[in-house]
C-alpha cells in the first residue's frame, strides 16, 4: 500500500510541522493583521522570514525547499530509504510572485542571468533533484485550489505504474501579495476586514469566505515505510465545464467525482467516518459539499475544515489540510476549528479525539476542478 511516511510544513503558524500541529491545537488562527493591503490592516496568513539565502532568493524558493528537506528528514525516521527512482512533484499556481513583481517593476527587467533563471518554475525543482541526487521524473503540478489532491493522485499513478519507486510531493504558494489578496476580495469569496474565525466559518451560520494564506507542504509518498503517517487508498478528478469561478449548481461533477473516488480506492461510502472538506467558507462550497454528505455519507460522517485556523493556502491548500489529518491520525487527533456560529449538525466543535475509519478529502478548485481523496489509518 502507498503510505504518507514523512510530512515537511512551512505554513503561516512558523517553519516546520510542530508549529502548525500547535497552532491547529490550539484552536488559533495563523492570521494576524498585516499592514499594506489598503486603507486598512488586512487579517493574513503569511508565512514568516526564514530558511537559508543558499536555497535561493525568495522566500518561495525557501520554503520549498525547507518543507522538501522536513519530510524527507522525516520519512527516513518513519523508516523510509530511497529507492532508484524518486520522482518530484510540485504542486504550484502562482510561482515567485515576490520575484516577478520586482523583476518587472523595480528593477526594469534588468537581472542577471543568474537572478533570471531562478524565477523559473523549474529551479527550485532542479535544485532539490541536485541536492538528494534523485532521478526520477520531476514535474509541476496545477489545478487551482485542487493543486495538492492533483499531486497526491498523480504521485498514486506513479507509483501503480512503477515509474518511480517513491515520490516527493511539495504544494507551494506564496502569493498572498496586496494585489492577490484585493482581487480576491472583490470576487467576493476572501475576507480580510475580520478576525478568520468570525469571517471563515465553513458549514457555520454568517460564514463570508476565506482569509487567505501561504504555506509550503511536503510529504514523501512510498510502499516501502514500516510506519507511514496514512495509506492513500485512491482518488478522482473531474472537471465542471460549467464557469470560471463557479460550481455548476447540478452538483452532477461533484457528486460523480466522490463516488469515482470511493470506487477507485475500494470503499464503501458507509465507512467514511470523516469529511476533511475543502471548506472555505463560501456558500456555494459549504451548500455543495453539505449535499455530498447528507447524499453519499451518513450521519455517523463527520466534518470539518482547517481552513478557519490554516487560512486558504491557495496552491497548497488541500496538501496543509491533509498534512493537518495525517499529523493527527499520528497523534490521535481530529484539528478541527472551534465553532462560532449556528452549524451543520455533523460539523465538528474543536479539536476532538480521532475514531479510527477512512478520511475523504475533497477540494474543489476555482474553475470547476473537483477532487477527491481517500485516506486511511495505517491499521
Amino acid at each position: 500500500m502507498i503510505g504518507i511516511c514523512g510530512i515537511g510544513v512551512v505554513s503561516g503558524y512558523g517553519w516546520g510541522r510542530e508549529p502548525l500541529w500547535d497552532g491547529l491545537v490550539s484552536g488559533k488562527p495563523s492570521a494576524h493583521l498585516v499592514g499594506g493591503y489598503g486603507a486598512d490592516d488586512a487579517w493574513v496568513s503569511l508565512v514568516p522570514d526564514g530558511g537559508s539565502s543558499e536555497d535561493g532568493p525568495s522566500r518561495f524558493a525557501r520554503a520549498m525547499r525547507a518543507a522538501a528537506r522536513e519530510a524527507i528528514a522525516d520519512a527516513g525516521d518513519h523508516g523510509w530509504r530511497p529507492g532508484r527512482r524518486v520522482g518530484l512533484l510540485h504542486a504550484v499556481v502562482l510561482g515567485e510572485v515576490d520575484l516577478w513583481r520586482d523583476f518587472y517593476l523595480t528593477r526594469d527587467r534588468d537581472v542577471s542571468k543568474r537572478d533570471f533563471v531562478a524565477l523559473m518554475p523549474s529551479t527550485p525543482m532542479s535544485t532539490l533533484m541536485k541536492e538528494y541526487g534523485f532521478h526520477g521524473p520531476a514535474m509541476n503540478v496545477s489545478a487551482m485550489c485542487a493543486s495538492g489532491n492533483a499531486a497526491l493522485i498523480t504521485a498514486k499513478s506513479w507509483l501503480d505504474a512503477g515509474v518511480v519507486d517513491d515520490v516527493v510531493l511539495v504544494a507551494t504558494d506564496l502569493s498572498a501579495t496586496p494585489e492577490n489578496v484585493n482581487h480576491f476580495v472583490r470576487l467576493g469569496v476572501a475576507v480580510s476586514d475580520t478576525d478568520p474565525l468570525d469571517g471563515c466559518r465553513p458549514f457555520q451560520e454568517g460564514s463570508r469566505g476565506f482569509v487567505f494564506g501561504e504555506a509550503s507542504v511536503a510529504m514523501v509518498l512510498s510502499k516501502h515505510s514500516s510506519t507511514p503517517y496514512l495509506h492513500v487508498l485512491g482518488g478522482a478528478m473531474s472537471h465542471d465545464a460549467h464557469h470560471v469561478t463557479s460550481i455548476e449548481p447540478g452538483l452532477a461533477q461533484v457528486m460523480t467525482c466522490f463516488r469515482d473516488a470511493l470506487a477507485n480506492s475500494g470503499v464503501d461510502a458507509g465507512s467514511v467516518r470523516y469529511l476533511n472538506a475543502h471548506g472555505p467558507g463560501t456558500r456555494q462550497c459549504d451548500q455543495a459539499e453539505a449535499a455530498v454528505v447528507e447524499t453519499l455519507f451518513g450521519p455517523h460522517t463527520e466534518i470539518y475544515s482547517v481552513k478557519p485556523l490554516t487560512a486558504h493556502c491557495q496552491g497548497a491548500a488541500s496538501a496543509i489540510e491533509v498534512a493537518a489529518a495525517a499529523i493527527g491520525c499520528e497523534r490521535g487527533i481530529v484539528p478541527a476549528p472551534p465553532t462560532v456560529a449556528r452549524a451543520h449538525p455533523q460539523l465538528l466543535d474543536g479539536a476532538t479525539p480521532l475514531v479510527d475509519g477512512i478520511t475523504v478529502k475533497s477540494s474543489l478548485g476555482m474553475g470547476g476542478h473537483n477532487s477527491v481523496v481517500v485516506l486511511a489509518p495505517p491499521s
